[in-house]
């Protein structure tokens, strides 16, 4: 008897146990699920809170003075779609509005002395995204010249000196091949578009297609979106607010003022030559790409104009 007695108390005492395990395990499941439930509705604030908007259609698009024609649904089309992709890759677009705080004031006197439009610079910020970029076909530089290219404007291209990473330079090579284009197909649309086609890719379509508006000519893919991609940019970098973008004067990269020291004999240091503005070797090349080693032949003495930035932007070297 006593064993059975002892049985029904172990018996009970494991019920017991196994009602509060189990008890203490719905408690748990029905925390993780208000656990998730709540996630989910802050989920869903998240994605009230960002929304994927469509863009309204810019009034009166141009480019260079020179209407873009968005009565026609293609061209609305291509416009559109240039607008949604660099709208809604923030981080480079406003990557590309912090640098052209610091480039723009280098480019857009050039070009204004040049004859050349202002809104010609926004092929700089397609080419290389205001970077000393080098193409898979090795163009090189903000505006993306070619070796030959370079040398037959003038430009110095060697391994000791490259003046397509010459920011002014390039700048003036770019406008001298706009200007001869504008004046071959007597619009800047297609003097743009020829930058990226050449001279005769653009030539040779028209007159096959019979046409004499970029925005009529039937191009490849990289052609066919080369204004359009201008055109987003430019409205984007002029009206960042409009389309979602916001930031302090102080959040934009800063242009800092050099004065140009006159070089005409070889340089055989150039971290020495640094120290003695008080900068070093990094900072003399940021501001002078277009050095391409740690000293300059300079045999024929040629007369150089080396960038060294005013004194307070930098910390100063002992």
């Amino acid at each position: 008897m006593k064993i059975l007695k002892s049985a029904l108390l172990v018996v009970g005492l494991l019920t017991i146990c196994a009602v509060s395990i189990n008890a203490v395990q719905r408690g748990d499941s029905e925390s993780s699920v208000e656990k998730m439930m709540k996630v989910n509705v802050d989920d869903k604030s998240v994605a009230d809170s960002y929304n994927i908007k469509a863009l309204p259609m810019p009034d009166n698009l141009s480019f260079a003075g020179e209407g873009v024609p968005l009565e026609d649904p293609d061209i609305y089309e291509r416009m559109d779609r240039e607008l949604l992709v660099n709208t809604y890759w923030q981080s480079n677009a406003l990557l590309l509005i912090k640098r052209a705080n610091k480039y723009f004031p280098v480019i857009e006197p050039i070009l204004k002395e040049e004859g050349v439009p202002d809104d010609l610079k926004y092929l700089a910020v397609i080419e290389s995204g205001l970077t000393q970029a080098v193409s898979p076909a090795k163009a090189v530089g903000f505006w993306q010249i070619m070796e030959g290219t370079g040398k037959d404007y003038g430009l110095e291209i060697n391994a000791n000196v490259d003046e397509r990473y010459h920011i002014e330079k390039s700048t003036r090579v770019a406008a001298d091949y706009l200007k001869k284009a504008k004046e071959r197909f007597g619009s800047w649309t297609l003097a743009a578009a020829s930058y990226n086609a050449g001279q005769y890719g653009v030539d040779k379509q028209l007159e096959r297609q019979k046409v004499d508006d970029y925005y009529d000519l039937l191009l490849g893919e990289e052609t066919g979106r080369y204004v359009f991609r201008i055109l987003a940019l430019k409205e984007i970098m002029n009206h960042p607010e409009k389309y979602g973008f916001n930031f302090e004067e102080s959040d934009l990269y800063k242009h800092i003022p050099v004065a140009k020291v006159k070089v005409d004999t070889v340089v055989k240091d150039f971290p020495d030559f640094a120290a003695k503005f008080g900068i070093n070797y990094k900072i003399l090349k940021v501001h002078n790409p277009w050095l391409r080693d740690d000293h300059l032949k300079n045999a024929s003495g040629k007369t150089y104009f080396i960038d060294i930035p005013e004194k307070g932007n930098y910390p100063e070297i002992n």
